[in-house]
């Protein structure tokens, strides 16, 4: 007698009849893959069939996953089927026959709910309030769940291991000095770090560079965090962490504006806001250190995708490096340096995935099963982002113009 599954097995095998990819089922069979050394996604439960029904593709195999119902036996092959791979086109008889078959297979008429920390987001995009959310909703998983797998500073960026660093915290030491000096950071100098997560760049700058730091961010838990940093290191005559949204500040101009993984959340809609901001902030002659993720390909929709959008980043919108420059230049500023890093991200995302995978029970315990779940897959998927080529990390100088002939790029920057 043929199992429950028989049916969607036989469509699944007639519909896709190339697969990179196989699939077990609760009940103990199997759809094999059609190439060798593929993935295997194993469906614990009718429920996760039922997920993807509801939402054909990335969302539901993701809520699917994010619930428990399906695991893979190779992450990095998985995500690279549910990115890359391309179906062929299916007709509408069979696309019916493959809904019935799964829907048999599943056995439930109630469309599952999606997991519980799923976010949907509601207002106007990016505004003031939604922006705050979408941080909100980012940084909630606590300062603990961070501490997991960044260095003991909390640089939540790009490390630099190409100048030579061999451990991550060597690493972002080097991409922290780096900017300092790209920015030619000069004592007494007063320093706008816009994003600044839990204060390490604050923190370096004034402890190495003798600057006044103003530091802003969006995360309550991390802005708290931050202070106490700053006042164990015996720095807060110099600096200041405040709870603030970058288009809120009124402030005399600064010398120089660190902006260290923090416009990807900015969006087309305000990227131009965010260039007048920074210039209008920034007095003559000054400098800015925009270092973000770039969308490579021109013409993608710039969102990081469903998953992320629901569960890790939502509202993050990565642009082209154009763009970005495009709103600098528009606003006034003279790019004088730009300097590319996605082998580092590559390489910071592998220790950062390793750290996470070592204390992945810690992880549960502190922020929940389903949100682990959501980073062990995203730590890989963002860092085949950076192999394959999708997207790109940039540190740009550019200077606000006062007139005179700026001064030459440092060879430095490249030692």
């Amino acid at each position: 007698m043929l199992s429950s599954t028989a049916p969607l097995r036989r469509e699944i095998a007639r519909v896709l009849p190339d697969r990179p990819f196989a699939v077990s089922f609760w009940d103990g069979t199997e759809v094999p893959a059609t190439v060798t050394d593929a993935a295997t996604f194993r469906f614990h439960s009718p429920k996760a069939m039922a997920h993807l029904l509801r939402s054909p593709g990335e969302l539901g195999i993701g809520r699917a996953y994010v619930s428990g119902l399906v695991d893979v036996d190779d992450f990095d092959k998985a995500i690279k089927v549910i990115t890359d791979w391309e179906p062929p086109e299916i007709a509408p008889a069979d696309q019916a026959r493959l809904a019935v078959a799964v829907a048999r297979a599943a056995g439930i008429t109630r469309p599952p709910r999606a997991p519980a920390i799923e976010l949907r987001q509601k207002g106007v995009l990016h505004s003031l309030g939604r922006d705050r959310s979408a941080i909100d909703y980012h940084y909630n998983a606590g300062n603990d769940f961070f501490a997991l797998f960044l260095d003991p500073k909390m640089v939540y960026s790009c490390a630099i291991f190409s100048r030579g660093a061999t451990t991550l915290e060597e690493a972002q030491e080097t991409k922290l000095d780096l900017v300092c000096r790209k920015l030619d950071l000069q004592p007494g100098q007063r320093l706008l770090d816009v994003g600044c997560g839990w204060g390490a760049m604050a923190i370096h700058a004034a402890q190495h560079y003798g600057v006044h730091v103003l530091g802003i961010t969006l995360a309550e838990e991390q802005a708290v965090l931050a202070r106490e940093r700053v006042a164990d290191a015996g720095l807060s005559d110099l600096i200041e962490i405040r709870l603030a949204d970058y288009r809120e500040l009124h402030e005399e101009p600064f010398d120089a504006i660190s902006s260290i993984g923090m416009v990807e959340h900015v969006g087309e809609a305000q990227i131009d806001v965010y260039a007048e901001q920074v210039f209008r902030l920034l007095k003559p002659g000054g400098l800015l250190l925009n270092h973000a993720i770039a969308q490579l390909h021109h013409g993608d929709d710039n969102e990081a995708g469903p998953f992320s959008e629901r569960y890790v980043f939502p509202d993050g919108e990565p642009l082209p490096l154009s763009r970005i420059q495009l709103a600098l230049e528009r606003a006034g500023f003279h790019t004088e340096h730009v300097e590319g890093f996605a082998s580092d991200y590559a390489e910071t995302l592998r220790h950062w995935t390793r750290r996470f995978d070592e204390r992945f029970d810690d992880a549960v315990r502190i922020a929940g099963f389903q949100r682990a779940r959501v980073w062990q897959v995203y730590l890989r998927a963002a860092r085949m982002g950076f192999e394959t080529g999708f997207e790109s990390i940039y540190q740009v100088r550019a200077r606000k113009p006062d007139g005179a002939e700026p001064p030459p790029v440092p060879g430095s920057y490249v030692g």
